[in-house]
């Protein structure tokens, strides 16, 4: 998978998330500059993060203009789309998905070609998912989603980070089997949200009250 198709798919995953995170401005009634800035938080931040682990000079957000561009486009997309906040929920859980889909992928892959080990690849690939999400949902005085005990979010981005992992080492890697791990990590979180599927918790044997949150 070559440098051009790593950054265009790099680009939708900062779209796909800054969409979601331009959403979930609109639900706490942020303004545009507000909209704008949750959406380049959440779109750029784990990408920011994996750079600086990368140790690959200056984050390619600040380096390069382009990557400036979809976290404005999804402000803008909301902006003049959206006419009903109340049920943009669903939208908001389909591109946060769409963006920890491709970023697993992305991070993972970047990790490797920078000569990591398989499993600190895999590490990096869930902390680029998983990153921006915290800052999103931190910043708007939400629990992240990663540490939502009725969700399932960091294990769908292991299982894309992995899958991308093995294809890379085994040269099966082209646009096709990474597309195909992206609608695999896809697929399990919005399965995950339809049906309720989670991790265990942290203590077997405790139960959480009705309407606890952890």
């Amino acid at each position: 998978m070559n440098f051009d198709l790593l950054l265009i798919l790099d680009l939708l995953g900062v779209f796909f998330f800054a969409v979601s995170g331009c959403l979930l401005a609109t639900r706490k009634g942020f303004d545009l500059v507000g909209s704008l800035l949750l959406g380049s938080m959440v779109g750029l931040g784990g990408g920011v993060i994996r750079d600086i682990v990368l140790n690959a000079g200056p984050p390619a957000a600040f380096t390069n203009q382009i990557y400036l561009l979809p976290p404005a486009a999804a402000a803008a997309l909301v902006y003049f789309t959206v006419k009903n906040v109340q049920r943009s929920g669903r939208l908001l859980f389909m591109f946060d998905a769409g963006g920890l889909a491709l970023f697993c992928v992305t991070g993972t892959l970047k990790a490797l070609e920078a000569g990591m080990n398989p499993v600190a690849s895999i590490l990096l690939g869930v902390t680029t998912a998983v990153g921006g999400g915290i800052l999103r949902d931190v910043t708007a005085n939400d629990v992240p989603k990663v540490f939502d005990p009725k969700d399932l979010y960091a294990i769908p981005a292991f299982i894309g980070a992995g899958l991308a992992t093995g294809l890379w080492h085994l040269g099966w890697l082209t646009f096709t089997t990474g597309a195909m791990a992206t609608v695999v990590v896809f697929a399990l979180r919005m399965l995950s949200l339809r049906y309720g599927w989670h991790a265990p918790l942290a203590a077997r044997s405790w139960t959480p009250r009705r309407g606890q949150r952890g």
